[in-house]
């Protein structure tokens, strides 16, 4: 019989009871006398968003098919619980045993995007970790980052042991072993970090040392250790169709962002978006086998009880298998009344008539992704997308019996003008336009209702953009009142409804995105004053955040605004993620001159990706 971290007077009085006491349906329980290895997995945000992440499923259900291993979960506490445990000092505790997280041998935190990092010190704080690594020992456990902001993780670099650089699925098993082996010879924790480093996508920063030139950008990054190695190459999985993938995925006892099963069908993506870290990050495209993908489906529906499953993935229509799959999910699934959602599709005719037969919700909204308003623009970001396409989806839409289409759009991206902005509006316009041509009057049910979406570009590490200067607040927000005037003055505004993002968070976002180590000081001091779930409109405080860079003597433009020579060493260039420097500079340099580079399905790019010697690196056209 487990006993609750937490009294049954202290879950009556929080929001959500059921995110703390787990026990879940397909959750892990193990014997703790057979264990060697203590993980807990930590999604550094509330219970209902780090459930619905698919990496912790697929490393919560690695992890514990090794026999010596359990692998358990933690998520942030939301702030009313929070105020407790630290009135209380209570300790922060995993879900299955309800253990404190300060006795496990590890903690792995998934870092999915840079608005969590003050979470990322609410978890060490409240699991009473020293939030510093220099100052753990072997009372610690390893603390251990992975996911995407580990493509840049030197703003947060002083609070973790070690960064696993790439997919997960390959290098923990030898992580683990290597960890043990360590303990049992009774070597000090700094011994083993040092061993660990030398394991293939593992970076410990505590051994590499950095300089800086008078003007504040990096003179070196050195390894202090002539035994670890200078550069980091990515870890991926090579073969997606024999690797680990969650049966059994954990069901949450509450609606989670992700309330259905999710599929994922491939990594990567073979358009090569400039703005789009992920489509460089997860190079090469690798599919997985599409009788692996029908197994596992039916097998999860069955272990799950959902009633909805969706396919993931970068780019869902560009899967060489799609129709094949679609009809045997759309056959299964009506067996068992089960809704099938298909995200990130191009809205075409195979499209169309695919969502007419798998939609719960006869004709809710179709969403197309223009990015830019201009073809000018969307050629500088190499979006393959033209407005015919766009429009000839849309009147193919509307003659399926659509009238309700998203558009999601960005500001502030390189080179561009006022003539770019309105064409937002534009073409927000002739989509209308193009719904009044093609429904007759007697046949509509209402207006079409087209919502335009924009949200304000953030040069990320590892893109063609790392380059770009990013706007100023005042500058995103002018975009925007451009955006929203140049709406109101189309003949069909009534029909267009204009959302934007906030500004402060997306400067902010930007600051940590291609930060260097000297951001760990204010990053620690803004958690000191208050600053978590930074994440959550209602609790993100951009004031203190302000007043804590200016405290800490940082200039903030030195991370945004300025402008960057092609030959500067940033942060994150000790990582090889497979993608040359050489690559990225090319397709800056065809950004700014307003040229188009085939997808990989067309030709070879000579990315570098083709080193891993997988996906469509072997079957690609040079």
């Amino acid at each position: 019989m487990r006993n609750l971290a937490l009294s049954d007077e202290i879950l009556m009085k929080v929001e959500k009871p059921a995110r703390y006491i787990g026990n879940e349906v397909n959750s892990v329980i193990k014997s703790k006398p057979d264990i060697s290895v203590r993980f807990a997995m930590c999604f550094p945000d509330v219970y209902e968003i780090g459930m619905s992440h698919l990496g912790i499923q697929i490393l919560y259900d690695m992890l514990n098919q090794f026999e010596d291993t359990w692998c358990e979960r933690v998520y942030s506490p939301w702030p009313d619980l929070d105020a407790v445990m630290r009135e209380k000092k209570i300790p922060l505790f995993a879900l299955e045993s309800q253990d404190p997280i300060k006795e496990f041998d590890f903690l792995g935190i998934t870092i999915q995007y840079e608005m969590c990092y003050t979470n990322i010190l609410q978890i060490l704080d409240l699991s009473q970790i020293p939030l510093i690594a220099a100052e753990r020992t072997w009372a610690h456990p390893i603390v251990i980052g992975g996911g995407p902001c580990c493509s840049n993780p030197e703003p947060i670099a002083e609070f973790f042991d070690i960064f696993y650089i790439g997919e997960g699925e390959t290098q923990y098993r030898a992580l683990l072993n290597l960890y043990q082996s360590c303990r049992d010879a009774g070597m000090s924790r700094t011994s083993f970090l040092a061993e660990a480093a030398k394991i293939p996508g593992m970076y410990v920063p505590q051994f590499y040392e950095v300089t800086y030139h008078e003007d504040g950008t990096i003179q070196s990054f050195e390894p202090t250790r002539a035994d670890i190695p200078r550069t980091i190459l990515k870890e991926i999985v090579t073969d997606l169709s024999n690797t680990y993938y969650p049966e059994k995925p954990v069901v949450p006892f509450i609606k989670c962002t992700q309330d259905r099963v999710v599929l994922e069908i491939q990594r990567g993506c073979i358009r090569g978006c400039r703005f789009c870290q992920a489509g460089q990050l997860y190079r090469p495209v690798r599919e997985r086998d599409v009788e692996m993908l029908k197994n596992y489906a039916v097998k999860m529906l069955d272990h799950t009880g959902y009633d909805e499953i969706s396919l993931s993935s970068l780019s869902s229509s560009d899967y060489s298998h799609l129709e094949e799959l679609v009809t045997f999910l759309i056959d299964k699934c009506k067996e068992k009344k089960v809704n099938i959602s298909l995200p990130s599709l191009r809205i075409d005719a195979f499209s169309l008539d695919v969502m007419e037969k798998v939609q719960d919700v006869r004709k809710s909204s179709l969403t197309f992704a223009p990015e830019a308003g201009s073809q000018r623009l969307r050629n500088v970001i190499n979006k393959g997308l033209t407005e015919e396409v766009i429009l000839k989806g849309a009147t193919l839409a509307f003659e399926g019996g659509w009238n309700r289409v998203k558009l999601y759009f960005m500001l502030g991206l390189p080179t561009e003008t006022e003539e770019d902005i309105r064409g937002i509006a534009e073409l927000s316009n002739k989509i209308a336009v193009a719904f009044y041509d093609t429904v007759p009057k007697e046949k509509r049910t209402g207006k079409v209702q087209i919502v335009a979406s924009t949200s304000f570009f953030i040069p990320k590490p590892f893109t063609p953009f790392q380059w770009a200067p990013q706007c100023t607040k005042e500058q995103f927000l002018e975009k925007a009142y451009m955006t929203r005037r140049a709406i109101s003055e189309q003949l069909n505004q009534k029909s267009i409804k204009y959302n934007w993002h906030e500004a402060d968070a997306s400067v902010m976002e930007g600051i940590l995105a291609r930060g260097d180590r000297r951001l760990s000081k204010p990053i620690l001091k803004a958690y000191q004053k208050g600053c978590i779930f930074d994440a959550w409109g209602e609790y993100y405080k951009h004031d203190v955040w302000t007043e804590t860079f200016e405290e800490c003597g940082i200039d903030t433009d030195f991370y945004t605004t300025r402008a960057r020579s092609l030959d500067e060493i940033f942060p994150w260039d000790f990582i090889d993620c497979g993608i040359t420097k050489e690559f990225l500079k090319k397709e800056w340099q065809r950004a700014l001159e307003e040229q188009l580079t085939p997808n990989c399905q067309q030709q070879c790019n000579a990315c570098g990706a083709a080193r891993y010697h997988c996906g469509i690196c072997s079957t690609a056209r040079s």
